[in-house]
């Protein structure tokens, strides 16, 4: 079903397995909520190769384990897996009914170094086996940048790179989250856009290089993420 559209990215046994992980996708579908795009030509469009998009070699270089920040029903780890099983990924969502679902994929499609964890980005940022203990971590479709960076860039090993994959508004928001991004740690951004098959609408991947370490005071409550744009006055 998504044969056609995936050819061009990945291998035959790789689309075997999107395929799989579309049918449990859209099989759960029906009892949760996971996602408004269950047409195959869409999902293969708008879900699968959107997340291979955040994958660019200079920036993944020597990473080998990656964390996923509210990866919802599986984007855009699950497909990065499938694209590159030799990586490690720990994938972290706030709502447990996905986190079986993907627990559920993770044993179906017989995935390798595969970790899935329930909690809040915030809270699981300050525990020691998460904080700083990743080479890349990644986010789609969570939040708007400044409070993404928030939640994400504690997770990052100092050198690594935080990866967000955004929407048509991603100048304003990086515009606006640049503040919060230095105060965090982050150094040099770099920002790719990018045109999916047969879509004429504007999105980019932002890559952050985490440049120093996270002051220990971050990440803030989330009323206060969510409220108080870091660096900016309000």
């Amino acid at each position: 079903m998504l044969r056609g559209e995936l050819k061009n990215f990945l291998d035959e046994a790789q689309i075997d397995l999107c395929e799989k992980f579309y049918r449990l996708v859209v099989e759960q579908n029906r009892v949760m909520n996971l996602t408004t795009i269950t047409e195959p030509h869409d999902f293969a469009v708008k879900h699968i190769i959107d997340s291979l998009s955040a994958w660019d070699e200079k920036f993944f270089s020597g990473v080998e384990k990656i964390l996923d920040v509210g990866t919802g029903a599986g984007f855009p780890a699950v497909p990065l897996k499938i694209f590159r099983p030799q990586k490690k990924f720990c994938l972290i969502d706030s709502l447990n009914k996905r986190v079986e679902f993907l627990k559920k994929v993770v044993a179906e499609l017989n995935l390798k170094d595969v970790e899935i964890f329930h909690g809040r980005a915030e809270e699981l940022s300050r525990q020691k086996i998460f904080r700083e203990q990743f080479d890349a971590v990644t986010s789609r479709a969570v939040a708007r940048l400044n409070v993404l960076a928030e939640y994400c860039l504690p997770f990052v090993k100092v050198g690594g790179i935080f990866v967000a994959l955004k929407g048509k508004n991603f100048r304003e928001e990086l515009d606006e989250a640049r503040a919060a991004i230095k105060i965090l740690g982050g150094g040099e951004i770099i920002v790719r856009e990018k045109n999916l098959p047969m879509l004429d609408d504007s999105r980019a991947v932002i890559y952050i290089r985490k440049k120093l370490s996270t002051p220990e005071k971050f990440p803030r409550r989330e009323n206060l993420i969510r409220t108080k744009n870091l660096g900016m006055r309000n």
